[in-house]
């Protein structure tokens, strides 16, 4: 009956960590002006990386394009807007795309 009740509790935990995940992620996608070295690129990423709540960071200098995956609605879009002017750069247009998945 133990093994049971600890088998029905650990797919329940699989399933409900599985919906929450999904309902939670979300793709921003920034245009970025003034973006033209690797230099560029190490820059907006290291600025990235710090920031809490974006768990992947892809950043393309030749389509001069940032792609995050963040959690839920964090950090807010003026955040990332703001980190991209701080890191000496101009956000052009912002994009929140929908669930790949």
């Amino acid at each position: 009956m133990k093994k049971l009740f600890n088998s029905i509790l650990a797919m329940s935990l699989v399933i409900v960590l599985g919906v929450q995940q999904s309902v939670q992620a979300r793709t921003v996608e920034v245009e970025v002006y003034g973006m033209t070295c690797a230099f560029c690129v190490d820059s907006l990423q290291r600025k990235f990386d710090k920031m809490q709540s974006i768990s992947n960071v892809e950043i393309s200098q030749k389509q001069k394009k940032i792609r995050l995956q963040t959690e839920d609605n964090q950090p807010c879009i003026e955040s990332i807007k703001k980190a991209v002017l701080d890191a000496g750069f101009t956000p052009v247009k912002i994009t929140v795309l929908a669930d790949e998945k």
